[in-house]
């Protein structure tokens, strides 16, 4: 599973660098972003696109990232009340075996 995983994982990887190898050799025109704020310095315009691509990857990381982590410590809390839960549910089967002998 492993194996099937790695080889799915570097085949996209190699996609992703050929897309990045495409877009460098088709995109030389050097463009200059202006952001209304600040305007950034120019560079081709496949170096841009690049930059785009990995800031929003990074932004879904972090966004999923965050989404993850809330939502283990909900699973955390849950899991902790079951466990009380089950306790008590013990220690008042114990308490009516008692009662019944």
């Amino acid at each position: 599973m492993s194996a099937i995983k790695l080889l799915i994982t570097s085949v996209i990887a190699l996609l992703v660098l050929l897309a990045g190898i495409v877009l460098t050799i088709h995109n030389t025109t050097p463009v200059e972003i202006d952001l209304v704020w600040v305007k950034l310095p120019e560079a081709s315009l496949s170096i841009w696109l690049i930059i785009s691509m990995v800031v929003g990857l990074l932004v879904g990381i972090l966004l999923t990232s965050a989404r993850v982590l809330t939502l283990r410590a909900k699973l955390l809390y849950s899991a902790r009340k079951l466990r009380n839960a089950e306790q008590q549910i013990e220690t008042l089967n114990r308490e009516v075996q008692r009662g019944a002998e």
